[in-house]
């Protein structure tokens, strides 16, 4: 079956489009498939995370105001939630990659999640879903919210996670399926896709953590959940909207059950030998996958012992014999687990940025003249505002003045990129906790500790932590998605983008553990604790001291890791086509990821317009 077809219509393969637009040339056609549908997706995510970030980013204080939890139970149901949110991918693309397509799962999908915010916004709503009113200063004695109260808003809060399952891993690889990696001028506008998605994405966080957070905390929280609301309602109907423009990318299988069909299957032959000649190894020919509009990639040594699961014996079953393209897309798989787990720390670096930096704001001073108060929730918009500028920088500036130097399209690699992140991360830390030290300075200084009571001290002093998670944000979160796109292989594109997401929820999950473990072994032995509900009392600065001893060592772990990894040759990276004699293709690629050469076969088939592409995939270590 073809790869590609439009909602309701096929064409033969992804470049000679559909009839309807066979007679547009191709400059128009890149412009009419690509551009249009790509136009509609970036007004989706305008609202979408509009939507999502005008729930998340002040979800802390209204259990703190309206449901009256303290600062550890909180700031755990916070990450809780937003750990379920980013897990759920891994689901979402599963669903996507093996029955319904990205197009279906995402627009089920967002119908799910629609009906979780319509749900969210009845319980901030009706009086009867939440606990009355309580201004005493200690949370503890206000009245809890009731089993039914909090079983509706978390009901709603868990609808939503379940919808963004089927979002968040397709939208991004909806959009990227709309560039053919065989039009030049199509592969070439690729490179600069994610980059472009998420500055554009942020204006709606920036909407988000400015306008809608004003209206929760001033206005009210029923306008401030009912606006996201018609919001998201809006971006769906614009996504649908789009439909007929759409390249659709059928489903090719689980992932997950062809790499555990290499595994069972080299775990059964264990025993045999593996030949010395990787030729003699099974896979099929180039014409089948040419008819697949996929690319066969050679053999490799890593991860040798799956190589057995190539090797032909008298059982043929898929679960006994893998061609060899099989292997080393599970290869590819398992190669950037290491990344991943390297990722984990840093996102739960992130996840303090809605929970204890919010806190944090919540006891100083807010006031900007006599009447406007600064809602705490806000300063998250200056982490969106810099990951703006600094993706326009880095995208317009810095990488044309590093690919002079690299003569790499990116200008450094995604590896290194993400340990810049890495290495503000330590910084981010570092500055949060000389910040948190000298607000308890200043607390004690006026004899605020215990009756907790405002710090007269400006809320902007805890600028500097979020404009510096805005710059790593910049570096590691761009750089982490592309990277577990385009390590991928083609038909787990969805699983690679689930990576990335699965890193924030492992990172959200980490961050509720950490905060509860620390929490209770500090409380032990008659000591007050490092975090508790009067944070004036609390010591955050040793806090935020232990999180920056673990980025310093997850570093040191993230280096090693890079020495090891072997990039697997991404023919889109930097293919230059050449328009050879008599109207032939002849293609060659480096990959400037590496200090070597990566050689790519090419074979143009002529039957039927194929292409077919052999890539071998050569281990070159990264530096």
């Amino acid at each position: 079956m073809d790869q590609y077809c439009f909602q309701s219509w096929t064409f033969s393969h992804y470049t000679p489009l559909d009839d309807n637009l066979s007679h547009v040339p191709s400059d128009r056609r890149m412009i009419v498939v690509s551009h249009a549908p790509l136009f509609m997706k970036i007004i989706y995510e305008v609202f979408e995370r509009m939507s999502f970030h005008g729930i998340s980013s002040n979800l802390v204080l209204y259990m703190t105001k309206k449901l009256h939890q303290g600062t550890v139970s909180s700031s755990n149901n916070v990450t809780n939630w937003a750990g379920t949110v980013w897990l759920m991918p891994i689901l979402g693309a599963y669903v996507a990659d093996a029955h319904l397509g990205r197009f279906w799962t995402f627009s089920i999908a967002s119908c799910v999640y629609l009906s979780g915010m319509c749900l969210l916004t009845l319980a901030v709503s009706l009086p009867s879903l939440k606990p009355p009113p309580c201004h005493l200063d200690n949370i503890a004695d206000c009245k809890k919210a009731s089993t039914l109260q909090l079983g509706v808003f978390f009901c709603g809060l868990y609808i939503l996670a379940v919808g963004t399952g089927g979002t968040k891993p397709n939208i991004s690889t909806i959009g990227a399926d709309q560039f053919d990696d065989f039009e030049p001028k199509e592969r070439a506008h690729k490179l600069s896709f994610f980059n472009w998605w998420m500055f554009s994405i942020f204006f709606g966080i920036l909407f988000a953590n400015t306008v809608l957070v004003y209206i929760q905390d001033n206005v009210g929280w029923t306008l401030g959940y009912g606006l996201p609301t018609l919001g998201l309602a809006i971006s769906v109907a614009i996504f649908l909207a789009g439909t007929p423009f759409y390249r659709h990318k059928l489903p090719s299988g689980s992932p997950f059950t062809r790499m555990a069909r290499v595994i069972v299957s080299a775990l059964s032959k264990w025993r045999v030998p593996l030949p010395n000649d990787p030729k003699e190894l099974y896979d099929l020919d180039l014409e089948e996958y040419a008819g697949k509009h996929k690319f066969r990639i050679d053999s490799t040594p890593s991860l040798r012992f799956l190589n057995k699961a190539a090797v032909k014996t008298d059982l043929d079953s898929p679960w006994t014999l893998c061609p060899v393209t099989q292997v080393e897309e599970t290869k590819q798989m398992l190669r950037m687990i290491p990344i991943l787990l390297a990722t984990f720390i840093p996102s739960t670096m992130l996840a303090q940025v809605n929970t204890l930096f919010v806190k944090q704001g919540t006891t100083l001073k807010r006031h900007i003249g006599s009447s406007f108060k600064i809602p705490p929730a806000s300063l998250v918009g200056f982490v969106t505002l810099t990951m703006l500028i600094c993706v326009v920088i880095y995208d317009r500036c810095f990488v044309k003045i590093m690919k002079k130097w690299t003569k790499n399209p990116r200008g450094i690699t995604l590896l290194q990129r993400m340990g810049i992140g890495l290495l503000f991360h330590i910084v981010i830390m570092s500055t949060a906790s000389l910040t948190e030290r000298h607000r308890l300075r200043v607390a004690r200084d006026h004899g605020v500790v215990q009756n907790g009571e405002e710090v007269p001290l400006t809320i902007f002093v805890l600028l500097p932590q979020f404009v510096l998670m805005g710059v790593a944000d910049s570096f590691l979160e761009v750089a982490k998605i592309e990277f577990f796109y385009d390590q991928a292989p083609e038909g787990m594109k969805s699983l690679g983008t689930s990576y990335a997401m699965t890193s924030l929820g492992i990172g959200n999950f980490l961050s509720s553990f950490l905060l509860s473990t620390v929490s209770h072994i500090t409380e032990k032995h008659g000591h007050k604790g490092w975090i508790l509900n009067n944070l004036n009392a609390s010591h955050l600065d040793y806090y935020y001291a232990f999180f920056a001893v673990l980025n310093i060592l997850n570093f040191i772990f993230f280096l090693i890791v890079v020495k090891l990894y072997v990039y697997k040759a991404e023919v889109t990276d930097s293919m230059e086509m050449i328009e050879g004699g008599n109207g032939k293709l002849a293609l060659s690629a480096s990959n400037h990821e590496e200090n070597g050469k990566l050689e790519l076969s090419a074979s143009n088939h002529e039957e039927n317009g194929n292409l077919a592409l052999s890539a071998s995939n050569h281990e070159v270590s990264s530096t």
